[in-house]
């Protein structure tokens, strides 16, 4: 087993491209060309961590938080980083870091939160924007349906829980064949064909551009595949920040935080005053979500749970919703189960491995 082949099962479920710009994630130790003896998963890289994997018998740490944000100046073993990034590299280990980009996946962190809690009908809170490309392609009416399989195999076509959307619609197509070509329709240098052709247009998730395209060409009779891709500013409703979904039935506050604490095993919960009224609607965000507060309003949640809201933040309730702060490990601390599943349903006769070591860096006294 290679490193980039367990890389890749990662990238395919959430590509490196939806990460957010301040991010560091993909392979930041480590030779992508080298084999891997077997992959520890973790909330946090830390010397624990490493050690960890050394005595497991794993040689590559896939990990949700980064351990290098920014660059290092230098490595001199000052800070928990700079020797964590020693120990591994002395003892041939692979780091890799999945993190905003699964936090941006509807199936991701947010995804797991939200099942937790037993939240139904639940969407992407804060939709991206350009991630999407739409193809216009033309083929003969005959071909029309082989090239439709071949893009909607390849990953076009999906609008939020529904696949193989596509439009067609017929017209005449024109062209003259030049003497050097070689014409699936007509003979080289004749006369000008016309052709009973059908416009398919679908939806192409920009990182499935170079597939797609591939698979247009692939699939289509003609020398020359006649194409259009254009960039749309639509928001994508499987790509983005935080979740939104309801609960069965409305809960009590009481009652419902005390499910959160229990569920997501929370030592304790920060939150805005209490609004005296039952719990339906519920917002999420792993991590630092207070940038999703007013999203969270605007779609009229009952209570927003996420983590790091800082003491003049929560004046931005406003009596409006209820900020519920489990901290920033207890909204992720099963995030690596999320890898566990991508890996092993890929990979199911390799060592893929929970790390036993909970690398919270905040402890509670309540």
């Amino acid at each position: 087993m290679k490193i980039s082949e367990i890389t890749q099962a990662i990238e395919s479920v959430a590509p490196l491209r939806y990460q957010e710009s301040y991010d560091n994630c993909g392979l930041q130790i480590g030779d992508a060309t080298g084999d891997a003896t077997g992959v520890l998963l973790c909330l946090d890289v830390t010397e624990a961590i490493v050690e960890e994997a050394i005595e497991r018998g794993c040689n590559m740490i896939v990990a949700h938080h980064p351990l290098i944000f920014s660059g290092l100046k230098r490595i001199t073993g000052r800070t928990y980083v700079e020797r964590t990034v020693q120990k591994a590299i002395k003892n041939d280990i692979a780091i890799y870091a999945v993190h905003t980009n699964l936090d941006n996946m509807a199936h991701g962190v947010n995804a797991r939160i939200a099942q937790r809690l037993g939240l139904q009908r639940t969407r992407i809170l804060s939709p991206m924007q350009d991630t999407l490309l739409k193809l216009y392609t033309y083929a003969p009416v005959e071909a029309a349906e082989k090239v439709k399989n071949a893009l909607f195999a390849a990953g076009a076509g999906q609008i939020g829980k529904y696949s193989e959307c596509s439009f067609g619609m017929t017209g005449t197509g024109t062209f003259k064949p030049s003497p050097d070509s070689s014409p699936a329709i007509g003979v080289a240098g004749g006369t000008r064909e016309s052709v009973n052709e059908m416009k398919i247009e679908v939806l192409v998730p920009k990182h499935l551009e170079r597939a797609v395209l591939t698979a247009l060409r692939e699939s289509h009779p003609y020398e020359e595949v006649a194409y259009e891709l254009i960039s749309l500013n639509n928001t994508n409703q499987e790509i983005g920040a935080g979740m939104i979904g309801e609960l069965p039935e409305s809960v009590g506050e009481l009652d419902f935080l005390n499910q959160v604490k229990q569920k997501m095993k929370t030592a304790c919960i920060r939150h805005t005053p209490l609004l005296g009224k039952d719990i339906k609607r519920v917002a999420v965000c792993g991590g630092a979500g207070s940038f999703l507060l007013q999203d969270a309003i605007r779609e009229k949640a009952d209570i927003f749970i996420t983590g790091d809201f800082k003491y003049h933040q929560f004046f931005d309730a406003d009596g409006r919703i209820i900020i519920a702060d489990i901290g920033h490990f207890e909204s992720e601390q099963f995030t690596p189960e999320i890898i566990e599943e991508i890996l092993t349903k890929k990979f199911p006769n390799f060592a893929i491995l929970l790390s036993g070591i909970n690398t919270n860096p905040l402890q509670y006294f309540c």
